[in-house]
């Protein structure tokens, strides 16, 4: 409430500073007024929905949860014709957005959640973060300093477990499947037996992936002729940093375990060898010396996948989605890494929740880690989470997280 406030007044001292006190636009201050307060209060409520695990960084949910709350509102202004001050209405935008950063950058050090574990299996390992003090539950003591309790539903509990359940839930402290919890905190599904996806848990949902794949296309069409000169320009580069062709053609296993052929733009030095590529061929090392000067600035913009809108168009990727791996890499996966083709369930993507928080990798133990990562997604496959990975791979075109 404090932000939302703090946010429109802002944008009308700066309305007042710039363009003086509204006069005959006074109706057209007081809807952006109420629209902005409207949205930032809406941006608030769904930051705080997607925080009910404690997973999700707070700080990546910022933008997109405020740019879905002003479009939403922007649409309804237009849908009934009201006239409003733009420059209100973006001004709180921006402001909500610079001052919820603030308040999250302020307190984030003091935001260690409590969580009492009252059945975890023998053996079980809780994931370290500096976000959580686990704490060991004794039946015989009460939750009074516990932020959330968490609890493998799997293990049978005693009546005195569910009746201190029970009391928890009553006293307004939330109470989490300890298996849940995990994986939100490690933005992880480990699968451990085939009966846990023979139910439908992973299959994500029809209706959104219909959605999502229509909005895709429509979305790949505007933004690409805008950039084709961009795109054109890119091309020039590479041809005048090293000899060979502009985009580099890859066979890789899409959709449905279909194999289809990439476009990216070249980073790496043209081979012209006859002699069929190896496993170690397909996988980018550290520090590799085939890349080229322009495709390590290409690499760790991501600047290189742009020509991957056509595969957009052509219905074999998504703008979202797991990363698709060479075809020949992917087949020996399959016969390394247990479930490995499930990933392919939903279609690949240009950016992903495995390279937003993991970034590149090649070897075994990793890519098992990065599956997991692509199962989250896959369980968790909403609108909601394609946005948080916009706003990461935002902030990874900017910092070159996990390029190579």
């Amino acid at each position: 409430m404090t932000v939302s406030l703090l946010a429109v007044l802002v944008a009308i001292l700066l309305r007042i500073v710039i363009f003086g006190m509204p006069e005959a636009s006074l109706f057209q201050v007081g809807y952006a007024c109420l629209a902005a307060f409207a949205s930032s209060l809406i941006g608030v409520l769904l930051i705080e929905n997607v925080n009910r695990y404690p997973g999700v960084e707070r700080a990546s949910a910022i933008v997109p949860s405020f740019a879905a709350a002003y479009g939403l509102i922007a649409i309804g202004l237009l849908m009934f014709k009201l006239d409003y001050s733009r420059f209100v209405l973006i001004g709180s935008f921006v402001a909500v957005v610079l001052l919820s950063y603030l308040e999250h950058f302020r307190y984030k050090d003091e935001l260690v959640l409590r969580i009492s574990v009252l059945a975890q299996p023998d053996g079980a390992a809780l994931p370290q973060l500096p976000s959580i003090d686990w704490l060991k539950h004794s039946d015989h003591a009460g939750f009074d300093h516990a932020d959330a309790i968490a609890v493998d539903f799997r293990l049978p509990l005693s009546d005195r477990q569910s009746e201190m359940l029970a009391d928890a839930a009553l006293a307004g402290i939330p109470v989490y499947n300890l298996r849940h919890l995990i994986e939100s905190v490690t933005g992880e599904v480990t699968l451990e037996h085939i009966s846990e996806t023979a139910y439908g848990s992973l299959t994500p949902s029809p209706v959104y992936q219909t959605i999502k794949h229509v909005l895709d296309r429509l979305i790949a069409l505007v933004v690409l002729i805008p950039l084709l000169p961009f795109l054109l320009l890119a091309g020039i580069a590479i041809k005048l940093d090293s000899p060979g062709p502009m985009i580099f053609r890859q066979s890789r296993m899409g959709y449905r375990a279909q194999p289809f052929t990439v476009y990216k733009f070249r980073t790496m030095q043209h081979c012209t060898a006859p002699t069929p590529a190896g496993l170690d061929d397909l996988v980018t090392k550290d520090a590799d010396a085939r890349v080229t000067r322009i495709g390590r600035i290409f690499r760790r913009t991501r600047v290189d996948e742009l020509p991957q809108i056509v595969n957009i168009l052509l219905g074999q990727m998504s703008w979202i989605g797991p990363r698709p791996e060479a075809e020949k890499l992917s087949r020996w996966y399959e016969e390394e890494i247990p479930y490995y083709r499930y990933r392919h369930v939903v279609r690949p993507g240009i950016s992903g929740w495995a390279q937003t928080v993991q970034g590149h990798v090649a070897d075994v133990d990793s890519v098992s880690t990065k599956l997991n990562h692509d199962f989250f997604y896959i369980k968790n496959f909403s609108l909601w989470l394609d946005l948080l990975i916009l706003a990461k791979t935002l902030r990874v075109m900017v910092s070159g997280f996990g390029s190579k």
